[in-house]
């Protein structure tokens, strides 16, 4: 018996090189996939036992997984779902279609996980290469999903898709969600050089479904498909039509297909985005046989996912968005100002140094009344001060009207927001930038419910 917790099990695999904490410094002998497949052909090959589909992009991958690991358990494939960062507990990672295993399970599966890594290790031209807490991690997953026999595996990039340690699976299809500039010191500058890394989860004849993209970027996963002998589906070219409505009861959407069908859903997952989320699982569905119809559809529905515009509280309403590029910020604003049109808004805002945060500073200071910059954990490397003095400076530029604030740590960030929302009639609290500030925001509306309760028991 190594562990007797699953918590413990994930401090043992926190304790190798963990590439998720940089934000920089791209090193090929860090990221490659022989020593991944080598990891794996020691345990025997896990990820070749069950039919897989695989997702890479910058935005909404996540959604569409989970939509899609709900279909499925809908038709009752037992269906491993992998997808990464987690937002505040390690088991958010590797689910069944978005439940947690239970806690005998993931003990008894990581004791054999790492009995049956005893002995590996791997050597290339410089000698010893040691793991990577990531390998170590998605190895697991394989690992996991095979101890518990699914039938099904969705399985979500990590960092960009040539040499993510995903990128060893056989896919059914691979489906390419929005490409957008991140991850730039590590993927490339531009879109077509992040679009040819992400392309690379496109294998030899199995068929890939993108969403709309960039021009640069569909010349690149064009030219990867026609490489490939891959046949490329394009959402755009199978969907007349989207409309998408954000409300309390959840995202209103209108699908209008090409062959003359339409969808119309209310989808728990909120956001204008999501809307183009669902038809791409819908699709992906149907070229893999796996859809049914209306029983698909309702399925999409019950989809949630932790940090994709969660409402945490209702009043006032606090709402939690990992939204960290450009247009994804756009999207979000779309559905965040068309939810509440009307009244001010409070922004809580930290995001990681590697990110595009000028262009989002000017989306958010142009609909935000108060910002408030907070620190995004401490997982990765942030400047909140520099954050600060970005939104300082275009706040000035645009001769904007709001309030700006520096709380680094989450609980007085969140203090404050309150207070600033109660004082002028229970204001929408959105926090965004980061998926590590959306799990640390939640972490500290938890302990104020907790406060709150303590002081009205008698």
């Amino acid at each position: 018996m190594y562990h007797t917790t699953f918590d413990e099990f994930c401090s043992y695999l926190d304790s190798f090189t963990n590439l998720e904490k940089r934000t920089g410094a791209f090193s090929a002998r860090e990221y490659r996939l022989d020593r991944m497949s080598a990891i794996l052909a020691h345990l025997d090959n896990p990820h070749l036992s069950y039919r897989t589909i695989h997702l890479a992009g910058s935005k909404g991958k996540g959604s569409t997984a989970m939509m899609i690991a709900s279909a499925l358990r809908a038709e009752r494939e037992k269906t491993g779902l992998y997808l990464s960062p987690h937002l505040i507990d390690y088991r958010e990672r590797f689910t069944l279609s978005g439940q947690f295993f239970d806690e005998q399970t993931l003990i008894a599966s990581s004791n054999a996980f790492r009995k049956a890594m005893e002995g590996f290790t791997f050597t290339d031209e410089l000698g010893v290469s040691e793991v990577t807490t990531f390998e170590l991690y998605t190895s697991y997953a394989f690992f996991l999903f095979r101890y518990t026999s699914c039938t099904v595996a969705v399985i979500e990039t990590g960092l960009g898709g040539r040499l993510d340690a995903t990128n060893v699976v056989q896919p059914m299809i691979s489906i390419i969600t929005p490409i957008e500039l991140e991850h730039t010191q590590i993927l490339g500058d531009t879109i077509a050089k992040i679009a040819f890394e992400k392309a690379k989860i496109i294998k030899r004849n199995t068929p890939v479904l993108i969403s709309r993209q960039h021009s640069d970027a569909k010349t690149v996963l064009t030219r990867e498909a026609d490489e490939q002998n891959s046949h490329l589906w394009d959402i755009t070219v199978e969907v007349e039509v989207i409309t998408s409505r954000t409300t309390m009861e959840g995202e209103l959407v209108h699908i209008e297909w090409k062959d003359g069908h339409s969808s119309d859903l209310t989808l728990q997952l909120r956001g204008e985005v999501q809307g183009e989320n669902a038809a791409l699982a819908l699709f992906a569905l149907k070229l893999c046989g796996l859809y049914s119809e209306g029983v698909s559809e309702r399925a999409i529905e019950t989809a949630s996912l932790p940090g994709r515009m969660s409402i945490i509280e209702k009043n006032p309403p606090i709402i939690i968005d990992g939204a960290h590029t450009e247009q994804s910020m756009r999207h979000l604003f779309n559905s965040f100002t068309s939810w509440f049109p009307t009244g001010r808004r409070i922004v809580i805002f930290g995001a990681l140094e590697d990110k595009d945060i000028l262009h989002m500073a000017r989306i958010i200071i142009a609909q935000s009344d108060h910002i408030i910059i907070s620190r995004p954990g401490t997982f990765k490397k942030s400047d909140t001060t520099a954050t600060f003095h970005l939104f300082q400076a275009e706040i000035l530029r645009q001769r904007a009207s709001c309030r700006l604030y520096l709380e680094e740590e989450a609980d007085t960030a969140l203090a404050l927001a309150l207070t600033l929302s109660l004082s002028e009639n229970s204001s929408p609290i959105l926090c965004t930038g980061s998926f590590y500030l959306g799990g640390e925001i939640l972490l500290s509306h938890r302990r104020i419910k907790q406060t709150r309760e303590c002081v009205s028991c008698p």
